[in-house]
């Protein structure tokens, strides 16, 4: 059954996992975007880039982000930054996922159940 035509957005700070869940949504069929709001100054950029009708916030701690790019300069202020330029879509998101403790896989079911509840909702 092929998903129905609902633009998904995904943000969050650099290593929070948005890269391999939009290429998970992708390859089953959503329409999944990374409109990259951690490296933008305008606020709202991921809703004049993506238009979504969900959109999904992917963050955890940052010895996390740390230890899944250990060659990127994830320093603390860094990532105060990138969290500044999310601060909007963060308060905007349909769903906030703290990957910090999930598998790739668990980010993945937890995302398509919210997706398969928002549907079923009708919201």
């Amino acid at each position: 059954m092929r998903p129905p035509r609902l633009r998904i957005a995904v943000v969050g700070p650099c290593a929070s996992g948005k890269s391999i869940l939009v290429r998970r949504l992708r390859a089953e069929g959503w329409d999944a975007r990374m409109p990259a709001q951690e490296h933008s100054y305008v606020p709202d950029m991921w809703k004049r880039l993506s238009q979504p009708d969900i959109l999904i916030y992917l963050d955890a701690d940052n010895e996390t982000l740390r230890r899944r790019r250990p060659g990127d300069a994830l320093n603390d202020a860094y990532l105060a930054r990138e969290r500044e330029h999310l601060a909007h879509a963060r308060a905007h998101a349909d769903v906030i996922l703290d990957t910090t403790h999930l598998t790739q896989e668990e980010v993945y079911q937890q995302v398509i159940q919210f997706i398969r509840e928002k549907m079923l909702s009708g919201a």
